[in-house]
């Protein structure tokens, strides 16, 4: 299987997080905490394998 690293969903670039749960319970516990941390998530499920994407928008420093 081969697993994008990137996707775009509704428009928005997401970055996959690099493992492949076996469960739905555990992808969600897992993007929780993402969104925790302040991202946005979005679980995919993929040959049986469920995935995490996640996306957080920079925050520009103001120079001065």
């Amino acid at each position: 299987m081969t697993i994008p690293l990137a996707r775009k969903i509704e428009g928005k670039k997401f970055m996959w997080d690099g493992t492949t749960y076996d469960s739905k319970q555990k992808a969600y516990e897992v993007s929780v905490a993402y969104k925790a941390n302040g991202f946005e998530t979005q679980i995919i499920e993929e040959d049986g394998n469920f995935l995490v994407y996640s996306r957080r928008v920079a925050a520009v420093e103001s120079s001065g």
